[in-house]
C-alpha cells in the first residue's frame, strides 16, 4: 500500500498527529506490517488535506509549537474503501537486516552471532508480548486477526532462530581464522 492509502487507514482508526501516525507503524497496531517515516508521512498528510481526505485542526501547546491533528473525512474514508477495494495485494516484501547478516555467519565471531541472534530472540519475544498486551474487542475484529497473524510470523521466526541458532555459531566458527584475519 503507498504511505497516503495507510495514512488514511491510521485516521479511520481515530484522529492523530503525524507523530501519533508514525508511532502507529513504529510501535502500534500497524508496526508488524506497514511502514512510514516522518520523510513520507507529513508530506503524504499535505496531499490528503490538499485534497480533501482529510482535515487538519491546530491545537496550541504550552512552550511548544501548535501540534497539528488530523482527522479523516468522508471523502477519507470513501477513499481508502475505494483503494482497499482495487487492490489486490502485491506479493508481501520482506526485507530484513538480520537475515542479510546470517547470510555472512561464515564472516562473522561465533561471538558476534550470538549476540545478534539473542538480541533478536528477546527482540521477537518482547514484540509478540507487544500484540498480545492490545485490548481486544469481545467480537474479533480485523486489527485483533492481523495481530494473531503477526504473532504466527513472529513466533514462527523466533522458533527457527532457537533451533538453527548453534548451526549459524558454527558456521562462524568453521572460519574462524578467515574472519580474524580480515579484522
Amino acid at each position: 500500500m503507498d504511505i497516503k492509502t495507510t495514512c488514511l487507514g491510521v485516521l479511520a482508526k481515530r484522529s492523530a498527529t503525524g507523530y501519533e501516525i508514525r508511532k502507529a507503524f513504529e510501535e502500534g497496531p500497524f508496526s508488524h506490517f506497514a511502514e512510514g517515516g516522518f520523510g513520507s508521512i507529513y508530506p503524504a498528510l499535505n496531499k490528503l488535506d490538499a485534497d480533501g481526505l482529510v482535515t487538519c485542526e491546530r491545537a496550541e501547546q504550552d512552550r511548544r509549537p501548535d501540534k497539528k491533528i488530523y482527522h479523516i473525512t468522508e471523502r477519507g474514508r470513501r477513499a481508502l474503501t475505494e483503494a482497499l477495494e482495487e487492490k489486490v495485494p502485491g506479493e508481501d516484501k520482506y526485507k530484513s537486516d538480520l537475515l542479510f547478516l546470517l547470510f555472512f555467519a561464515e564472516d562473522l565471531t561465533p561471538d558476534h552471532i550470538s549476540i545478534v541472534i539473542d538480541s533478536r530472540i528477546a527482540w521477537y519475544e518482547a514484540k509478540i508480548a507487544q500484540i498480545q498486551e492490545r485490548e481486544k474487542p469481545a467480537q474479533p475484529d480485523g486489527a485483533d486477526l492481523v495481530g494473531e497473524f503477526g504473532i504466527a510470523v513472529y513466533r514462527s521466526a523466533l522458533e527457527f532462530l532457537v533451533s538453527h541458532r548453534q548451526a549459524f555459531i558454527d558456521l562462524a566458527a568453521a572460519d574462524q581464522p578467515a574472519a580474524t584475519a580480515a579484522e
